[in-house]
């Protein structure tokens, strides 16, 4: 399973940026996004980003992967991480309303 990661650009490169994720740094492939300004966020997989994030959605994951690393060392204190999901109702899409 391969798990994208979100990465903030600190600086551009011709076909790649340098990025930072949790203190990392990492140069990443930006050739299926095109340049990026300084400030932007990537979700980056296998080293070569493949979306361009709004820093909320960034948040999202960052939060998701947090949850999920916590679930591994057998943390279940996790529901803050998914605060908008929390004490809600789950939606049907609306082609499967009938």
């Amino acid at each position: 399973m391969c798990i994208g990661i979100p990465m903030q650009v600190i600086e551009q490169h011709e076909d790649s940026a340098t990025c930072i994720y949790h203190g990392q740094e990492s140069v990443i492939d930006t050739m299926l996004v095109g340049s990026q300004p300084v400030g932007a966020w990537l979700l980056v997989f296998l080293g070569t980003a493949r979306e361009v994030l709004s820093e909320q959605k960034a948040r999202q994951i960052a939060d998701a992967l947090e949850a999920m690393r916590l679930a591994m060392q057998g943390d279940n204190r996790i529901d803050h991480f998914f605060a908008d999901l929390v004490d809600r109702e789950p939606q049907l899409p609306d082609f499967l309303k009938s």
